[in-house]
């Protein structure tokens, strides 16, 4: 099984939407990444179940 999915994110500041991936073997979790548009940092809250993500929040880190 891949744990690892492609996920869309969507920047809460420049509101581009680019192409990330999920570790799903962690379960749900929350983690930082830099927007690859405007370099800003963004939190994401990502809901997940081993092999499938069911949902990926964006929020200003």
């Amino acid at each position: 099984m891949d744990y690892v999915v492609e996920i869309e994110v969507e920047c809460p500041y420049c509101g581009e939407i680019f192409p990330s991936t999920a570790d799903t073997s962690q379960g749900s979790h929350t983690t930082v990444e830099d927007c690859t548009v405007c370099c800003r940092p963004i939190e994401l809250r990502i809901e997940c179940e081993a092999g499938e993500v069911i949902a990926v929040e964006s929020s200003r880190g």
